[in-house]
């Protein structure tokens, strides 16, 4: 299984650096991890909606030129599919037994994306009606991602 995250921007704290390198590192045994990470657009201190709208249509366009041909897109989005941990697990355990063998996560930046990557997405989660900042959700993401597997594969998982 390789499994991509499309992401907006870069994390500067050490951390969720940190946090992120050691779910990744545990990730080893399950799945190949990739992060492609695009550079924030430049927004404005008080943007117009029009500056806004453009902004998010450029960010939206560049995550989905780095969305990998074939995979399975899982776009994390405030109104997508809310699930628990063992149901993710059961997510990706029928998608891999329906074929897919790349799955790809994609996180907006911090002010979201357009519709257009709604459409390009084959599946939407939240992981939760509260707000996160998009370098602590991707910590949490990867996390999570592990915990699916151990959860999947019946080993347990105290951390």
């Amino acid at each position: 299984m390789k499994i991509t995250i499309a992401c907006v921007g870069k994390i500067k704290e050490k951390y969720l650096t940190a946090g992120i390198e050691e779910y990744s590192k545990r990730l080893t045994p399950f799945c190949k991890l990739e992060t492609i990470a695009i550079n924030e657009e430049k927004m404005p201190e008080d943007p117009t909606p029009a500056t806004k709208q453009q902004v998010l249509e450029k960010e939206t366009q560049r995550l989905i030129a780095i969305i990998p041909e074939n995979s399975y897109v899982i776009l994390l989005d405030v109104i997508g599919k809310q699930l628990s941990s063992p149901e993710l697990a059961a997510k990706i355990d029928a998608l891999t037994l329906a074929g897919n063998s790349h799955l790809t996560f994609v996180i907006g930046g911090a002010f979201g994306y357009t519709d257009a990557l709604r459409k390009r997405a084959d599946f939407a989660i939240s992981f939760s009606k509260m707000t996160f900042t998009h370098q602590m959700i991707r910590l949490l993401l990867v996390e999570q991602i592990y915990r699916a597997f151990k959860i999947a594969n019946n080993q347990k998982y105290h951390n």
